[in-house]
């Protein structure tokens, strides 16, 4: 164990074309990644033909570094152009956005990197320590247990929206019913197709996305174009400061420390926020379907319950993109659990490593941990130096993403719309594509004129069809309805945690319009 962690030790840190790949795989998936539309699943399948000419460390060191870069570089988007780069980031769109239309995108930005960082760190501690014994957990669930666990994510989405909850569950039943377009996952029955053969695989998720964030922010903005909409710049550090001393200090240590200071300042006054978004990160990461995406949504919900701050949530939180942000850096690590542990993919990344793997002639499974120990030491250590060099590729993101901002609207909107017509285009390379941008867009417009939340329509089409697949597969050939849902350990516990859920969101609820009624009626008297 010693012999091998040493071996890698020197094949990651001492190797120079290891660095080269890392470095150069850090650029690439910040410049993907940032650009709507392009994820970080395509930045590693565009870079899969190259691995057939390399070494399997280095191949997997550069996956590593662009699918962290990119989850972060997702954030840009977000925050500059209230388009989310990833699913993930949904969660935190608004938050992110309303500090940009305030003049302070470099906040969320930095905490949004920092989270990424130290999330991403402890979710490759968790690796490390306990990648087995993680794996063994993820064993133990059925599809009952995958039901729960969905519902509880879906549920997160109206406990997080902002506004009532009666409009949230709209929104996620919306969501929901354009989840079921399609063919259906069991009965392979196509749904609200309208005869069209380019609906039979659903909606796109990607054009889905930028066309309800992307598009209907650029409609808001031209309802308002005559208005006064510029963005405030932040004030300009005038101090005069002389020698090189003083250039230091003005062009090196002041902006790193402006981004830096107040998110490290808030994880550590939050360690057990962090170390709470940390594990729910990792643990829905090694789930098989969960990943990053509903360890964001599950880790801002709890986020917002333990708050003394929920009503900030969706309005500008620093704490809520804080342990967002660090839930989804930390389940990427474990995604690689049932990957490397099971041959199971985590998500559509660790898919894609399988297939590496396969390639290099290298079994995934139990064995690859005894006949290739140097291989897996490497692949811890790479998640390490991934997160180090995203911490410096990072900030120079952020220092050069902001002059976005300064643009004005009657040339950023335009590009903005073209970026939405590029990313949705992209993915497969569909006109057909680009319309269903167009009609979300209109569609997230007419509900954000309603008041309506975008994250729970987002989340319910993401989780409405796996939802729909482990309902039918638990209720098919058991007795009885609720039953199957409830008769093992895990399965009762999580259900038992959604209900109590839903009741202290209701009792909420109400507690909220009684204590109204009681100041209207105060004020009236």
């Amino acid at each position: 164990m010693i012999e091998a962690l040493l071996e890698a030790l020197q094949l990651i840190v001492f190797s120079p074309s290891i660095w080269m790949v890392i470095i150069l795989s850090a650029i690439y998936g910040i410049f993907l990644g940032a650009i709507p539309g392009l994820t970080a699943t395509m930045a590693v399948a565009l870079f899969v033909p190259i691995t057939y000419w390399m070494d399997p460390v280095p191949a997997l060191a550069g996956i590593a570094t662009m699918t962290a870069c990119a989850i972060f570089a997702g954030d840009i988007p977000t925050t500059l152009l209230r388009i989310p780069g990833t699913p993930a980031s949904a969660a935190y769109v608004d938050d992110a956005y309303a500090f940009t239309r305030k003049g302070q995108s470099e906040k969320p930005l930095g905490m949004a990197l920092t989270g990424s960082v130290m999330g991403g760190l402890f979710g490759a501690v968790i690796l490390i320590l306990l990648g087995g014994q993680l794996a063994r957990v993820a064993s133990m669930f059925s599809v009952a247990e995958y039901f729960w666990l969905y519902l509880l994510g879906l549920s997160s989405a109206v406990v997080v929206a902002r506004g009532p909850v009666l409009k949230s569950l709209l929104g996620l039943l919306i969501g929901l019913f354009l989840a079921l377009v399609g063919l259906s996952a069991v009965h392979t029955e196509a749904r609200f197709t309208f005869g069209l053969p380019q609906l039979y695989q659903g909606i796109s998720f990607i054009p889905a996305m930028i066309g309800l964030f992307g598009l209907s922010e650029v409609l808001r903005n031209v309802m308002n174009i005559r208005k006064d909409r510029s963005i405030p710049d932040p004030a300009a550090d005038t101090r005069e400061e002389t020698g090189a001393g003083g250039w230091l200090k003005r062009n090196i240590w002041r902006p790193f420390v402006s981004v830096f200071r107040s998110p490290v300042k808030l994880i550590s006054g939050r360690k057990g926020d962090f170390l709470r978004s940390g594990l729910i990160g990792s643990v829905t990461g090694m789930l098989p379907g969960a990943g990053a995406d509903m360890g964001s949504w599950i880790s801002l919900a709890a986020s917002k319950r333990s708050s003394k701050h929920p009503e900030e949530y969706g309005k500008g939180s620093l704490e809520g993109i804080a342990d967002a942000t660090t839930a989804n850096s930390s389940a990427l690590a474990g995604t690689w659990i049932p990957a490397l542990v099971f041959g199971i993919p985590g998500d559509s990344i660790t898919a894609i490593v399988i297939g590496v793997l396969l390639m290099k002639n290298l079994n995934p499974g139990p064995e690859i941990f005894a006949s290739q120990p140097v291989l897996v030491y490497s692949i811890y250590l790479s998640f390490i130096i991934a997160n180090l060099a995203l911490l410096v590729v990072g900030y120079v993101a952020i220092k050069t993403g902001r002059f976005v901002i300064k643009i004005p609207q009657k040339i950023l909107l335009p590009v903005i719309l073209l970026f939405c017509i590029i990313g949705s285009f992209a993915i497969q390379g569909s006109y057909f594509d680009v319309g269903i941008m167009l009609g979300m867009g209109l569609l997230g417009f007419v509900l954000e004129r309603r008041k309506i939340p975008l994250g729970p329509v987002v989340l319910g089409i993401i989780l409405g069809g796996p939802l729909e697949e482990r309902f039918i597969q638990t209720v098919t050939g058991s007795e009885g309805i609720l039953w199957p849902f409830f008769n093992r350990p895990i399965a009762a516990l999580l259900g038992v945690g959604f209900l109590l859920l839903w009741g202290w969101t209701i009792w909420r609820n109400r507690k909220d319009k009684s204590e109204a009624t009681d100041e209207d009626v105060s004020m009236q008297s």
